[in-house]
């Protein structure tokens, strides 16, 4: 993730961030602790862009800093939230910038208990004599490996208290972030709006060139819109690179009669968007193209008209793929329509769960309603250097579901008369 500011102006809603923590607090077991760091700052580091705030820190307060801790007690089945900050330090904040006050943090989280870092760990070890379970958010990736600021800090903990009955809070954060709220939602519709801004931008400058030169052009249109961050680094894929699903080099040069595969999207106070697009570089398809390219834009309808409560991503992806094997041997491009022969041309995916990050913490269950996930079926023809892609974000809502980005040009017909129409 690569982001434009380290702290994000306009914040959200504190309102969101109370409803986070209370759906934290619904899931923990009495008499625990949660502990969440934000994430460290490095020494070396002092350019703002470097810097990725612990997303589930972000959840619980709303707070973009480095080095602060969210701490929530759950005792006797009574709720007390604590978050600790850095005080001012004037040569950091020459450096890298002045941390908020006690005042601001209180009107940004909601969290009315502001202390600074060094009573931490004095307040935690007094709390530990009447508590049975402390949770971390534990990377599953750092588990038993002795990495990572929890890690680190367990180790600690347990030679002092070696009683305490340890947890991975990663599961929490997992039932809790799989629906959005209706706050999380309206951020993700703005990220979307602004990533469209910048997909016209790219259209309205579409021709042959380096890949990174089309792509540029989506990099101001979001920033001079006010997106805070990229979701995750672009994807400029013209001609054989499309196939190659995390193509990222983009400094190949895309010509007039290849098509070029976008996979981007903007963040906004961390919520994504994610979306793709396949556009011809002549600004006309070819027949081959056009006829790939609408059986893909079919298989993403259904998609959507299957996708609702009860049904998992798998089985949205196995919808996709029996769809696939008709009418890839319908058009010759398999022999006996099985699965083996449709996963050398689609091998990844249809969705994923999306929010505060582009591939978001979810329980994997059943969708619900309130889910956010991709929709992004495939085909990829490297014989014929044939690539497309067509991603909209949907929401899952009690009966059906919901498109995040309808205004995002994607019919043939549409694409071609825009294309045209450029003066």
């Amino acid at each position: 993730m690569y982001y434009f500011k380290s702290i994000i102006g306009d914040s959200m809603d504190r309102e969101l961030f109370c409803k986070n923590r209370k759906k934290i607090f619904n899931l923990m077991d009495d008499n625990s602790i949660l502990v969440v760091f934000s994430r460290r700052l490095e020494e070396e580091s002092t350019r703002n862009d470097k810097y990725e705030v612990n997303r589930n820190y972000y959840y619980l307060s709303g707070v973009f800093e480095y080095e602060n801790i969210v701490l929530l007690v759950k005792e006797n089945n009574k709720c007390f939230e604590t978050i600790f900050i850095n005080p001012y330090d004037e040569l950091k904040a020459k450096w890298v910038g002045a941390p908020k006050s006690i005042d601001e943090i209180r009107e940004i989280s909601g969290i009315r208990d502001v202390k600074y870092l060094d009573s931490f760990e004095e307040t935690l070890y007094r709390l530990l004599y009447m508590i049975n379970n402390i949770y971390f958010d534990i990377d599953p990736k750092n588990i038993n490996k002795g990495i990572g600021e929890d890690e680190f800090f367990i180790k600690s903990l347990k030679e002092r208290v070696p009683y305490i009955n340890v947890k991975n809070g990663r599961r929490l954060f997992e039932i809790a972030r799989t629906c959005k709220d209706k706050l999380e939602i309206e951020e993700m519709k703005k990220a979307i709006e602004i990533t469209n801004k910048g997909i016209l931008n790219i259209l309205d400058h579409l021709g042959e060139g380096y890949e990174y030169q089309i792509e540029s052009y989506f990099d101001q249109a979001i920033k001079y819109n006010g997106a805070t961050g990229y979701a995750f680094p672009t994807i400029a894929a013209s001609g054989k690179n499309s196939c190659c699903l995390h193509y990222s080099d983009n400094n190949s040069y895309a010509k007039c009669g290849d098509l070029i595969l976008f996979d981007l999207g903007c963040s906004l106070n961390l919520y994504c968007s994610d979306i793709s697009r396949t556009f011809p570089i002549s600004g006309k398809f070819t027949e081959r193209q056009k006829q790939i390219y609408n059986i893909v834009l079919e298989g993403q309808k259904l998609v959507f008209k299957s996708a609702k409560p009860g049904m998992t991503t798998k089985m949205l992806n196995n919808i996709l793929i029996e769809y696939y094997q008709k009418k890839l041997k319908e058009i010759g491009l398999i022999k006996n329509g099985t699965r083996e022969e449709v996963l050398k041309y689609y091998y990844h995916g249809v969705s994923h769960h999306i929010g505060i990050d582009c591939h978001d913490l979810c329980d994997y269950g059943p969708l619900k309603p309130g889910c956010v996930i991709s929709n992004e079926p495939g085909l990829y023809i490297e014989e014929e250097n044939i690539g497309i892609r067509i991603e909209d974000d949907i929401l899952i809502t009690e009966n059906g579901a919901e498109w995040l980005s309808p205004q995002i040009i994607k019919e043939v017909e549409d694409i071609e008369r825009y294309l045209g129409n450029r003066k």
